[in-house]
């Protein structure tokens, strides 16, 4: 197992003062929560606060209790997905790497998309007795799509788990729903699990950019999904995978649940009793979350294509999530000029593109970083990324001549 991607930007960027690196939309304490339970689900608000303040500390089911997984099931996927087909985790994390371990193993080859999250590009290879991965790139000259074409090719006979990130972490780009489909129908004439990395999904800029959960697209299909990015609950450290209905009539979730026992056998009540809250008030969390995003994007849209900074940066505009890969286009990599950052009296934190693939040279990313604007403290931080590019686009003037 290779050392985490995000442990050099860990150490380098600890002790910044303003951060470009959070991916979360903005995060909810208790009292907002409850808040907004009080106020969107009146009639809810006293049982769920009663059994939050009452309940007891045995242990909960494996793989979630039974009325959290029915929140999950009515709420996210409009039952089309059934209770006992979603699994509970203590975030998504250890989720994408159960079902790493339960569909990868055996004799299967994997394929996998890159740039992208470690645990979605690598976590194959922590399977046992795999056959391996092929990572296709994505390219901003393709707007960081998946390319149906190469993935076709790559396929072999034990070709049986894909791994798909929608929206795009680090770009924020989601697919449309004709390639989700194209996709699809390849892995359906070869019998392919698909597990798709959701934790953005529901933050789309326009919601008519959504497409379907994998887990209700495809009869092989498996969500993975967090409540930390979208409500910005990451202390409540609750995620799921939820699986197509087929999976579960034909005991592939059996296999996941397997892993999972020995993974973590089980969440906190009263992490699962706040989800349950965040599902009560789930529009209305959202709706703010989303308005933040789109005000932030504004910002930056504006910094990157309409100001005197367009000379030094570019992106490929999102249209989903909270965050955005952006390309400097000074005479330093990204790694160098996030050392920079973090080392002046701005101290802003990004995330470098050593964060999102093993070799930034050979995959052509190594001027690329990713920004997050899902919080409302954000604009701080890119008016302090301002006074940097002031302070140095002389040197880099010269240093570009």
């Amino acid at each position: 197992m290779n050392e985490p991607w995000s442990k050099k930007h860990k150490k380098d960027f600890k002790k910044c003062k303003y951060s470009l690196s959070n991916s979360f939309a903005e995060p909810l304490n208790q009292s907002k929560l409850e808040e907004y339970l009080t106020k969107e689900r009146p009639n809810d608000a006293s049982t769920l606060l009663y059994l939050y303040r009452n309940h007891d500390l045995e242990y909960v089911p494996n793989g979630g209790s039974f009325d959290l997984r029915e929140d999950i099931a009515k709420v996210i996927y409009d039952n089309k997905i059934s209770p006992e087909n979603i699994l509970v985790f203590p975030g998504g994390q250890i989720a994408l790497q159960t079902a790493a371990l339960a569909f990868a193993s055996n004799g299967v080859h994997s394929i996998v998309f890159t740039p992208g999250y470690q645990s979605t590009v690598e976590s194959p290879l922590w399977a046992m007795d795999n056959k391996g991965i092929t990572q296709i790139p994505r390219t901003p000259e393709n707007n960081w799509q998946v390319d149906p074409h190469k993935f076709r090719d790559a396929i072999r006979e034990n070709t049986k788990f894909l791994i798909l990130n929608e929206p795009h972490n680090p770009s924020g780009i989601v697919m449309s729903k004709e390639l989700q489909k194209e996709v699809i129908d390849i892995c359906d004439q070869h019998d392919i699990v698909i597990l798709c990395d959701e934790v953005y999904r529901l933050l789309e800029h326009d919601e008519k950019d959504r497409i379907p959960a994998m887990a209700t697209a495809h009869r092989l299909g498996i969500s993975a999904v967090t409540m930390s990015k979208p409500y910005g609950a990451c202390g409540v450290t609750i995620g799921w995978l939820a699986c197509n209905n087929n999976l579960g009539l034909s005991g592939q979730v059996q296999r996941l649940i397997d892993v999972q026992y020995f993974g973590c056998a089980c969440v906190s009540r009263a992490s699962e009793i706040q989800a349950r809250m965040i599902l009560a008030a789930h529009d209305a969390i959202l709706q703010d979350r989303i308005e933040i995003i789109q005000r932030n994007k504004r910002l930056l849209q504006d910094f990157i294509e309409n100001s005197k900074y367009s000379k030094w940066f570019s992106w490929n505009r999102p249209n989903a999530g909270a965050i955005c890969y952006v390309k400097f286009h000074g005479p330093l990599t990204s790694g160098e000029l996030g050392k920079l950052l973090a080392e002046e009296d701005t101290s802003v934190s990004m995330k470098p593109a050593y964060c999102f693939s093993n070799d930034v040279v050979a995959s052509g990313t190594q001027d690329y970083f990713r920004v997050g604007f899902g919080e409302i403290k954000m604009p701080l931080a890119l008016e302090e990324l301002k006074k940097f590019v002031d302070k140095h686009e002389d040197s880099w003037n010269m240093k570009s001549k």
